[in-house]
This record gives C-alpha cells, structure tokens and sequence, in this order.
C-alpha cells in the first residue's frame, strides 16, 4: 500500500512542508477516529484539479467501521465527492443532511478541510457508521465533543501541533482512560478507566473538580514523577505532550503514561485538553524482569569466561611439567582451544543481545595466532571481509573452527626457524581470513601462502586432531560444508559454507 508522502508527491502540489504537516496529523488521527466513533480518510487534491486522491484511512477501534475495504491510494473524479469537493472550496467544516448507505450500511459523513499556512491543503472526511444507533452515553457524549473541538482545530489550522511528539511505545489510547479539563486544569469529566488508574494511585473520591496537577503531586511522590514544569504543562494540558509518573510503593508502585492533547478555540484561545492515560505497571515490571535475565545471563557468560580461563591456565601449568614434548604439545593446543571459546564467552558478557559481532572474535583470533605462532615461525594474519552478527550457538563452534585453522596454518605452512636461530625480522608468510554473507550463507575462507598440503592428503582420511574436531564442528554443530585443498598459488585454502539462522 502506497504511503501519503508517495501519493502526494506523485499526485498532488503539495511541498515537503505541507506532507510534514499531514504526517502530523496522521500520527495523531487514531485519538480523532477513536473520539468519533468514525473513520477518518483523508484526501489531496489532484494537480490537474481533476479530483481527490485518499492518502490515508484509518479506523475507530471504538465502533463499527464505514469501510468494508482499504481506499488508501485511491481516485474520486470531480462530482464524485461533493462534500470533500465542497469542505476544500469552501474552507469550513461540511456536513450532509441526509444518511448516505455505503456498502448496505448507514452513515453520516462529515468533511473537515485541512488548513496549514493560511489555506486548505486537504481534507479530512468523518464517516460514522449509523448501525445499533442508540442514546449515547455521558462518556460516548465527551468523546464526540472532544472528536468536534479537534476537527474545528484542524480547519483552523490549529492542529496537530507543531512541537514535542509522543516517543514512547506504549502511548495511551482513548480507551484506557480519558480526562477532560478546562483552561484551568480542573477535571471536567474522567472516563470510568482513568478513575480506576487515579484509585490505583490512592485516590478515595471523584476525579471531577479536582486540578490534576495538584492531586497528582498528592499522590505520586516526587522521586516517581517528573519535574514541576513538565508536570503543570502535561497535567494542565497547555502543550501537546506525554510523560510518565508513577506511585508509592517502590518497584511494586504504579506506573502511568500521561499523554495531553491542548484544545483550543478559533482564536487560538486555550479552553483546555484532553488527556489520555494508560497504566503500564505490568509492561514495567516485564521490563525490570528483562533487564534483570539480561544482566543474570551477561553475568553467567562473565563467570564462564573466567572459569574457562582458569582451566586454561591449569593446562598450562601442567604442560610446563610434563617432560614429554609430545604431551607439551596437546596441552598447549587445547589451551588455544579453550580460549577460543573464552573469548566468545567474553564477547557475550559485554552484549546486550545474546548475538556478537564477530570480526571482533576474529581479529582477537587472528592476534593470538601472530603471538604464538612466532615461536616457530613469524606469520602476518590478516581479515578481508565482514562475518557481521552472529548467535552464540555459531559463534562459539564457529571460533574454534576458526582458531584451529589458523593455528594449522601457522604450524605447518611454513618452515620453522632452527633450533637456537633468532626470529626472522620478516614475517616468512600470511594468512588471509576471508568472510562474506550471500544472503543465508555465510562463506568463509582460511588461505595461506605456504608449502601447501602433501600430494596424497586426504581430508576423508586424515588422522589430525585439530581437523577431525573442525569436521565435527562445521558438518554437525553449524550445519555446514567443509572444503580443504590447494590455493591458487599453491598454498592451502580451507572454505567453509554455513547457513545463517
């Protein structure tokens, strides 16, 4: 479905200024539709003058809809819509007389023009469904009157306002609770659902008379709300703007969101507001909860990581004991094994997501195999290429596969100085780490330029260690290919193709 920036730019003369403005107004229409028990269309005009092209549509979820199906993006010829024709020439608010039937159902439609600078941009068309009419109710009385004063706002030009939106999520509706105040402040009508948040804050009596802004100082202490300003502006209803405050009780207090709406008269005179308010004390009990299993799982990847650590330094320790070099060498290879898996843990203790960016790992992966390997052979290590995103259910087998391919290289691709020779001041080779994603595949290669592997290598068959545990890793824990040969230029280049989550 196309958006009201692309109708009105492919459609209509309408300048960036002027679609801001609709969008505005868009943001805000589900209050006015929800007030009005009505949907709201809102149309532009065509350039050539030829007629109107709906822009938006939006429903009531407070009553019955008009629509049967979505018009947005469509055209009404001239002569097609007289009252959205008539609201535009015309500048005021136009209302039929008769009931119109739309699709077997009685309405009542309405046209309020759209002024923004002085003139009539658009118009905003009202169509109440007519079915199970009956008498309405005090509270259905308020929301009408409040839908009207909006509506003389927008023809005025008054409304939306310009300034401070709403940024929170979880804004209220018009159903969760609904206040009216005067230019005061005082209360003029609260809906049964605020009454019921105001009695969660401790309040004994009726909403009605009351300043808002002085009860609720009365009843939400100051560290749960927001500063005085804020407090008198939003409670007072003098800007177009939310907040959020909360009572007694400490984390197991109530939390609300305030959300004010100014009215005002043809003269821009403020006559004073609707405020809407929505109690979020569950959502912010779920939140803590979250906050709290984020912060538990980080701590657990915290302790893993130094437990993993430990155990590594206890493999060394014990390899520095042990006279056989054979047994020297296994203990120091699963040392780098283990600390492969401790780096992610400690990628993991630092992310807020349960995902890590691993061409960090990579590079740490990448230094470690440079710091070790220049005891038999000094290696440049570097990466081409982005890994990006990972889950920790990859990144961990998918490090150690990594490291191990690495350090293979770093062992075996190269000839290892004699016993007693200083290090080369040069390094004698490189290996290249190549990573790129090709939608669901991620496609990694490991390549040296080193003496390349043996005539009769078979990876089928090869009785290595380090290779059977990268087979293992790669083909059951993520899924994918593994593939060992020669380089172009006769090295060795090891290719592994994954499937991303």
């Amino acid at each position: 479905m196309p958006s009201l920036s692309a109708i009105a730019r492919r459609h209509s003369d309408l300048d960036d200024r002027d679609i801001a403005w609709l969008q505005l107004l868009q943001a805000d229409w589900q209050i006015i539709a929800d007030l009005a028990f009505a949907d709201l269309v809102l149309w532009v005009p065509d350039r050539d003058e030829a007629g109107f092209w709906v822009a938006g549509q939006v429903r009531p979820t407070t009553g019955p809809t008009a629509y049967v199906d979505d018009i947005t993006g469509t055209f009404a010829p001239l002569g097609r819509r007289p009252l959205v024709e008539a609201a535009f020439e015309l500048g005021r608010v136009m209302r039929e007389g008769a009931t119109e039937w739309r699709d077997d159902v009685p309405v009542r439609v309405e046209a309020i023009p759209v002024r923004h600078r002085g003139r009539v941009i658009a118009v905003m068309s009202r169509t109440t469904s007519l079915l199970g009419v009956r008498t309405p109710s005090r509270l259905e009385i308020s929301y009408l009157q409040t839908a009207s004063d909006l509506g003389a706002m927008i023809a005025a030009g008054l409304f939306p306002e310009a300034g401070q939106r709403s940024d929170h999520a979880d804004s209220p509706r018009v159903g969760d609770g609904f206040l009216r105040v005067d230019a005061a402040g005082r209360v003029v009508y609260a809906s049964p659902n605020a009454l019921s948040v105001y009695r969660r804050l401790g309040l004994a009596g009726d909403l009605t008379g009351h300043r808002l802004a002085d009860l609720t100082r009365e009843l939400v202490p100051p560290r749960r709300r927001p500063d005085e300003e804020t407090l008198s502006v939003v409670l007072g209803a003098r800007a177009s703007r939310d907040t959020e405050l909360g009572g007694a009780g400490g984390q197991d207090g109530v939390s609300l969101i305030v959300r004010s709406i100014p009215l005002r008269d043809p003269k821009g005179e403020h006559t004073g507001g609707l405020i809407l308010l929505r109690d979020v004390t569950d959502l912010r009990r779920r939140d803590r909860e979250l906050v709290t299993k984020d912060a538990t799982i980080r701590e657990i990847h915290h302790r893993v990581k130094n437990n993993l650590q430990t155990v590594a330094a206890l493999l060394r320790l014990q390899a520095r004991r042990i006279g056989s070099p054979e047994a020297t060498s296994a203990l120091e290879e699963a040392v780098r094994r283990v600390g492969s898996i401790a780096i992610v843990h400690e990628t993991l203790s630092q992310a807020v997501e349960e995902t890590v960016a691993f061409d960090e790992i990579a590079d740490r992966l990448a230094r470690l195999v440079t710091d070790v390997g220049a005891a038999t052979a000094s290696v440049l290590v570097r990466r081409e290429g982005e890994f990006g995103e990972l889950s920790s259910e990859q990144a961990t087998p998918l490090a150690m596969v990594v490291m191990e391919l690495m350090q293979n290289a770093a062992e075996h691709a190269f000839t290892a100085p004699e016993e007693g020779a200083p290090p080369p001041e040069a390094p004698v080779g490189q290996i290249v780490l190549t990573a790129q994603r090709r939608g669901a595949i991620l496609e990694v290669s490991i390549t040296d330029d080193g003496r390349g592997l043996p005539e009769d290598f078979d990876l089928e068959t090869s009785s290595s260690l380090g290779l059977s545990i990268v087979r293992t890793l790669v083909e059951s824990e993520l899924g994918g290919h593994l593939v060992l040969g020669r380089a172009a230029d006769g090295g060795t280049r090891a290719e592994l193709t994954l499937p991303l989550e």
